[in-house]
């Protein structure tokens, strides 16, 4: 074991650094497209869910050029969860969401694990951001859930409108979700019109 370290230190130094420069680069650009790839598969893949957005506190406003984004689904009752003890300090869990009577998609029940859907219902996946008591492994009676959906970029100067919109409750979005409950924007729509799309490329 010592000889084979030996060698691949050897060979890391005679290396030139141009060499591994072009390696390193290499690999950060197969992230990339990895990223890329893994975002398109969601957007094309995913069954389309639409959201409806709350009003945000106003120390949470537009930062940079994106939108800070929060939902109906965004807390939600523990249920059968409550109190019971969690292996992770923000754990992942499976909201089993619903149509109700205006097509906007409701939560139904909060899970610690996926669990089976029968369409039209989805499961999407979200990450509790904080636990409850002393015992930060616990989850609380009400849960605070993120889906990886909290904010949109926006061209420069249009964030205005869609806070306004949002706080108003007049913005929604449609994400696709697909069954592993891994979920992205897809659209924006402002009083029902489409005003931002994701390109599937």
């Amino acid at each position: 074991m010592n000889q084979l370290a030996m060698s691949l230190a050897a060979l890391w130094h005679r290396t030139p650094k141009a060499v591994l420069f072009g390696v390193a680069v290499l690999v950060q650009c197969a992230l990339l497209v990895l990223m890329v790839a893994d975002r398109m598969q969601i957007l094309r893949e995913g069954r389309e869910v639409t959201l409806q957005t709350q009003p945000v506190d106003p120390r949470d406003l537009l930062r940079g050029d994106y939108v800070v984004l929060r939902y109906d689904i965004s807390q939600l009752p523990a249920g059968h969860l409550a109190g019971k003890s969690t292996d992770a300090r923000n754990p992942v869990v499976f909201v089993k969401l619903a149509p109700n009577a205006d097509g906007l998609y409701a939560a139904v029940s909060v899970h610690a694990g996926p669990v089976p859907v029968t369409a039209p219902e989805v499961q999407i996946r979200g990450r509790v951001s904080y636990s409850c008591g002393t015992n930060i492994r616990t989850f609380c009676d009400r849960l605070t859930i993120k889906y990886g959906l909290e904010s949109y970029f926006v061209p420069e100067g249009e964030g205005g409108k869609l806070e306004q919109a949002r706080n108003q409750q007049k913005l929604r979005i449609v994400a696709a979700v697909l069954p592993s409950g891994r979920a992205a924007i897809k659209r924006l729509l402002l009083d029902g019109e489409k005003v931002y799309e994701e390109p599937l490329y």
